[in-house]
């Protein structure tokens, strides 16, 4: 039969051509957190969903004189296509940033990507065949989780207590995917600051869960938006800087300058490098020189560890507002405690489900992250993320009532209807104490 004449593949009533995607793209799905952004949006509700940093801690004078001098003395420059690698300069003054947790590198081996999202998409597409597996903490990033499902890989989570990820619970966890033949690429770890979770990971624990991944032929994926986004004491240094063979570090300027520049970079061992600037180039031919231009000449004129430590004050009151908010308006709840960064783990009474009750929280005007969409297995239920970083003090104290009288009205539905007693009101431990995923 003729092209023309060919009849077309079923799809379904809402995509004709649903079965013609590729397999992996089964792996594409809205996430909670995506979904979350046309609701927070609004400006009744107090959104303690998303990761947005708050931006206006950045006095325009900085970036605009920024963007004036990079026009004026590079405008053709900063126009033009540039290199997959990304701009030479702003390569050697990355060395300078990670310089602050410890890592001693070379510029040549720095890829700039678009984002650090853009790093973690590549190295996924460079590393993962399907029913491959990648061992994360449990909980881990979102899209992170997204990501590995669309190149269908499994995730198999780990999970953390107050110091981070669990070596001993790592270690069963590999020998029973062994045991199961299955075929362990690699390791994508938030040491510092986690995404959801708040916690860091001791610094006891760093050098023990590199030598386990060494003992094992795991390459470990450390991401690290927020390191040095720290309140009062600095964190332990990067994994990268204990181990320079087996760490691909990803970074980004998200989080201590802004996103909407999209610039972030990966720094990998010198083969992994090559075919990760091989993956930029067939992506996007060159990260966007305008915006690298920009950021260069920032970190050249302005103060910059000088305005990171601005951020850090603000980001400091934020969470003490919301942790005095949590233990006077949700006491028997128990959440982490964070030294850095912008996320606390909030853990619901056993009987609630997260997901379940967001639709009435945005009734109720306030939005989170339910705890499903930071795994991959469908655990979660009983946890939520909310975010201190973008709402101001007063903003959280009343998104945390608001949260309180959700919780409440749960309970009272279920104390009506099965006979199960409220919220009770004894203090919170502040504990990490998320239900671990079954290792067997």
């Amino acid at each position: 039969m003729s092209e023309q004449g060919r009849t077309p593949a079923p799809g379904n009533n809402l995509d004709p051509w649903y079965s013609s995607y590729a397999a992996r793209a089964a792996g594409l799905a809205a996430s909670e957190v995506r979904a979350l952004f046309a609701v927070a949006s609004r400006p009744e509700v107090v959104s303690l969903a998303g990761g947005m940093p708050y931006v206006s801690a950045l006095p325009d004078d900085l970036i605009r004189s920024a963007l004036d001098r990079v026009m004026t003395e590079q405008g053709p420059t900063a126009l033009q296509y540039g290199s997959g690698q990304g701009v030479p300069a702003l390569r050697e003054q990355i060395l300078d940033v990670m310089a602050l947790e410890g890592i001693n590198a070379s510029a040549s081996d720095v890829i700039v990507t678009t984002g650090s999202q853009h790093a973690l998409e590549l190295f996924s597409k460079l590393f993962l065949d399907p029913g491959d597996v990648v061992i994360s903490e449990g909980p881990s990033y979102v899209t992170a989780m997204v990501i590995f499902k669309s190149y269908q890989a499994e995730v198999a989570h780990v999970p953390m207590d107050d110091d981070g990820l669990q070596p001993e619970a790592l270690r069963e966890r590999i020998a029973n995917l062994k045991a199961q033949g299955k075929r362990i690429k690699f390791l994508y770890t938030i040491p510092t600051f986690h995404n959801p979770a708040g916690v860091t990971l001791a610094a006891q624990r760093r050098a023990e869960i590199l030598e386990i991944a060494k003992e094992n032929g795991i390459l470990v994926l450390e991401d690290n938006p927020y390191g040095l986004l720290y309140f009062d004491k600095q964190p332990p240094n990067a994994l990268r800087s204990l181990d320079e063979d087996g760490v691909v570090y990803l970074g980004t300027f998200s989080k201590t300058l802004a996103p909407g520049f999209r610039v972030g970079w990966a720094l990998a061992p010198h083969a992994i490098r090559e075919k990760l600037i091989l993956a930029n180039e067939a992506a996007i031919l060159c990260p966007s020189s305008f915006s690298q231009l920009v950021i260069s000449e920032y970190l050249t004129q302005a103060d910059w560890k000088g305005q990171i430590d601005t951020f850090r004050g603000v980001y400091k009151e934020r969470k003490e507002a919301m942790i005095s908010s949590l233990k006077e308006y949700l006491p028997g709840c128990t959440w982490t405690n964070p030294t850095g960064g912008f996320y606390v783990w909030l853990t619901l009474p056993e009987e609630l489900d997260s997901k379940a009750m967001l639709p009435r929280a945005v009734k109720e005007l306030v939005a989170y992250t339910p705890g499903t969409a930071f795994y991959g297995d469908g655990g979660g239920r009983q946890n939520m993320r909310i975010s201190f970083c973008y709402p101001t003090p007063e903003q959280i104290r009343v998104g945390i009532r608001r949260l309180a009288n959700v919780v409440n009205g749960e309970l009272d539905l279920l104390h009506t209807f099965s006979g199960s007693g409220r919220l009770p009101d004894s203090p919170s431990s502040g504990r990490y104490n998320a239900p671990p995923p079954d290792l067997s």
